[in-house]
């Protein structure tokens, strides 16, 4: 017998078992849409005939980070499938789109069929908390390029919009306030400077530190925003829409603000997980450098009118989300780009 593919690395038959029991489960999240299903070379999903006079096709794509490697030290990988959905789908939230489609990537170096199972379970409950449907994706073996046990991913997300209907900042005026929507962490930023920190320390994730056990609190899956934003856009007049991901709070509210406008955001008027007093404490973090690299607690900003604001947040607490009216837009320079202060 001579050298054969698996004796390189590549096993096709674990490929072929894994998307066998993929099939059921991403038939989970089938929308009416749909149009084939997995396996396929591509993907078929038709627009919703009858909904839109004008429909946007919004996009995104994003990864997970360094967060894979506290799934790696932990072995527990039923959680960033539901990061790896949440980064994308919030971000076309932002617009006001509602996703219709997900795809992803996963890359290892030998595949562990039982282990991309359980990532792929992650991506497919991500999938049903977005509302959108699972149409596909590459399992890639790249034998070396990884090491043992350890594997990339990266996702990519579809949404619809009616044109008239996108959310884009332009009707913000000073005196708008911002309403600020909880994270369920860290979400899927600022992994690396996390992970120093506790090097730097020498602390395990089984350590705990001030009541927090660190592996759960840093492996908590990212909140996916998109059904209950969608309900809010349904009753209430939204104007921003800011997904605080990488650079956080300064760096993301204002990429939904006008020119010549800035945020006001009253940092004691959010409460914020204990793992971020952790971190900072540990570290012996700058107060700018947190807000710069983390959430600090707030997962998504809204921006609306002040006669909007009780009606806003009732109807996030009542579909259980925790919010708080964060701030005031103010007139900033005229023609200077938009910015955020946090105080």
């Amino acid at each position: 017998m001579g050298t054969s593919y698996k004796d390189a690395g590549v096993d096709i038959v674990a490929g072929d078992a894994l998307v066998e029991r993929l099939k059921p489960m991403a038939a989970r999240t089938r929308r009416p849409e749909l149009l084939s299903g997995v396996g396929g070379f591509g993907g078929l999903f038709a627009i919703p005939p009858g909904k839109y006079r004008e429909p946007v096709l919004v996009s995104g794509t994003d990864g997970v980070g360094t967060k894979l490697k506290l799934a790696f030290s932990m072995n527990r990988h039923d959680t960033v499938g539901i990061d790896l959905v949440a980064m994308s789908v919030n971000d076309v939230l932002t617009c006001g789109a509602e996703p219709l489609f997900f795809l992803d990537y996963f890359a290892t170096s030998r595949l562990d069929v039982d282990q991309a199972e359980k990532v792929i379970a992650g991506i497919v409950t991500g999938c049903e908390q977005a509302g959108c449907t699972l149409l596909g994706g590459e399992t890639a073996e790249v034998p070396g390029f990884y090491s043992q046990g350890e594997y990339e991913l990266a996702g990519f997300c579809v949404g619809i919009v009616e044109r008239a209907k996108i959310i884009d900042g332009k009707s913000i005026v000073p005196g708008d306030r911002v309403i600020g929507v909880a994270s369920s962490g860290l979400h899927s930023n600022g992994y690396s400077l996390a992970r120093k920190i506790l090097a730097d320390q020498k602390l395990a994730l089984t350590d705990t530190v001030d009541g927090v056990l660190l592996g759960p609190a840093l492996l908590a899956p990212t909140r996916i925003y998109v059904k209950d934003v969608l309900a809010l856009i349904a009753e209430v007049p939204v104007k921003g829409l800011a997904h605080i991901t990488g650079s956080g709070l300064p760096g993301n509210v204002p990429r939904c603000l006008p020119d010549g406008t800035r945020a006001v955001l009253t940092r004691a008027s959010w409460q914020r997980p204990p793992i971020f007093d952790v971190l900072q404490k540990l570290g012996g973090v700058a107060i700018d450098e947190m807000d710069s690299t983390f959430n600090m607690g707030l997962g998504m900003t809204i921006v609306v009118a002040p006669a909007d604001v009780p009606k806003a947040l009732a109807l996030l607490e009542a579909r259980g989300l925790a919010a708080w009216d964060v701030g005031v837009i103010e007139a900033g320079a005229a023609g200077k780009e938009a910015e955020a202060l946090v105080q």
